[in-house]
């Protein structure tokens, strides 16, 4: 998992680096607000661990401003505080925060609220690839709605590219549909005459 950390203290910053690197991550620190805005916009990390008190832009700030870009994923925003006081907690929830953790913190608790998030994250990356494919599928349907050009004797189908396609195989091509090859009853006739009058004989008798 991509994690960016944004801290100001260089001790918690390689603490933080040292603790979730080990936990097979691959993190990426920044020293405060404004330089962690500039790397999540060259690239979207899946998770932002930032400290809240920073100078410049703080983690509130920065919260904000992080739901505020159109990224290309979702980015699960944990706090790092020293405040306990409730409403300031309910503050930075508010702000775009998903978790906090206050200071000093556990290291074991820091892996747990991690790897919580990490749940939430590889469920929103299903979301977002099932809908894609709800999307993918959807498009064919309308694309099979729209007026084929069909020959009036081989019933042919004209392609955009003016190929000519077997039905099945043009069929084939935009769906996910199989196809197994009988004869309906008019042509049974017209192509096996005898054999039609005898599976009508049969028929007859069984009744």
């Amino acid at each position: 998992m991509k994690i960016l950390i944004a801290e100001d203290d260089p001790v918690s910053r390689k603490m933080l680096e040292r603790i979730l690197s080990k936990d097979e991550n691959e993190v990426t620190s920044v020293e405060n607000g404004v330089q962690a805005l500039a790397a999540l916009e060259k690239e979207t990390p899946d998770m932002l661990i930032t400290d809240w008190m920073m100078p410049d832009l703080d983690g509130l700030e920065l919260s904000q401003r992080v739901r505020a870009l159109d990224l290309a994923n979702y980015v699960y925003i944990i706090l790092l505080t020293a405040l306990t006081d409730k409403q300031r907690i309910i503050q930075g929830l508010d702000a775009g925060a998903d978790d906090y953790i206050t200071k000093p913190y556990d290291r074991t608790e820091l892996l747990a609220r991690v790897r919580a998030g990490k749940r939430v994250i590889d469920l929103e990356k299903s979301l977002r690839q099932r809908n894609q494919e709800l999307s993918d599928a959807l498009a064919q349907v309308k694309q099979l709605k729209g007026l084929l050009p069909i020959c009036m004797f081989c019933k042919k189908i004209r392609k955009d590219d003016n190929y000519w396609q077997q039905v099945e195989e043009y069929v084939a091509d935009h769906t996910e549909a199989d196809f197994s090859h009988s004869i309906c009853p008019e042509c049974l006739e017209e192509h096996y005459p005898d054999y039609a009058q005898r599976k009508k004989a049969r028929e007859t008798v069984v009744e």
